[in-house]
């Protein structure tokens, strides 16, 4: 039987620039290491350009990776945004 993979939309926030990133991956752990440069990434990535260290904030999970695209999306919003904003207060 093959388990079931789960899908993450995830916010990450660097403490040093006070910069955010929105994302989703099918591997929070790995793509954290990514974006703080433990893992090979993307040379000119926004993570890469903008000083870490990267911290997840928030993170939601889901059965499809569709799912996970959706609430990235709706994450990048300006409704969104006010909610990432709003969850250190």
């Amino acid at each position: 039987m093959i388990a079931n993979m789960l899908y993450y939309a995830y916010v990450v926030k660097s403490d040093s620039t006070n910069k955010i990133y929105i994302g989703q991956t099918e591997n929070i752990e790995e793509r954290l290491k990514r974006h703080n440069n433990l893992l090979p990434h993307k040379i000119k990535s926004y993570t890469s350009k903008n000083k870490g260290p990267w911290k997840l904030i928030h993170k939601e999970e889901f059965q499809t990776r569709k799912e996970a695209m959706v609430s990235e999306k709706q994450l990048k919003t300006a409704k969104g945004r006010e909610f990432i904003k709003n969850l250190g207060s």
